[in-house]
């Protein structure tokens, strides 16, 4: 299979939409028969990435790329950026406002969430420039019996 490529705008404080691409991307795997435990790891980690962008990164975009080994989600934005990634790594550690917290998010499991589920991810941010986070995920190969 050759690769494809789907990217989608993810917009700062757009609730009503928040979500549409992680949804899509989820249809998608599941038209293309992706094993259903890879499809959940991927909707997570997409979900938890673009509800990020939503609440804090400004716009964004989210970009799913499909090949016949691996599945590579993209979420970047144009948001503040992450001063410190290590303490954003933190179980339970959350920038969210009171407003976000009332809306029942920032209880600061994305990004843990989106680490524990994905093989490989690389946070890439610095206050006042962004923050784009790429996560890979690996295609098995079933064998025959």
């Amino acid at each position: 299979m050759s690769s494809l490529k789907k990217s989608f705008n993810v917009r700062c404080r757009d609730f009503i939409h928040a979500g549409e691409a992680s949804i899509s991307v989820q249809q998608l795997l599941k038209q293309m028969h992706i094993d259903p435990v890879l499809i959940r790891r991927i909707a997570i980690c997409g979900y938890e990435g673009e509800m990020n962008v939503v609440m804090h990164g400004g716009d964004g975009i989210y970009c799913v790329e499909i090949n016949t080994d691996r599945i590579v989600l993209d979420i970047s934005d144009k948001g503040p950026g992450i001063a410190d990634i290590a303490k954003a790594m933190e179980k339970g550690f959350s920038t969210a406002s009171d407003e976000y917290r009332e809306m029942g998010f920032g209880a600061g499991m994305g990004l843990p969430n989106m680490k524990k589920n994905a093989d490989e991810m690389i946070v890439e941010s610095e206050p006042g420039c962004g923050t784009r986070v790429r996560m890979s995920f690996i295609i098995k190969q079933s064998t025959p019996t």
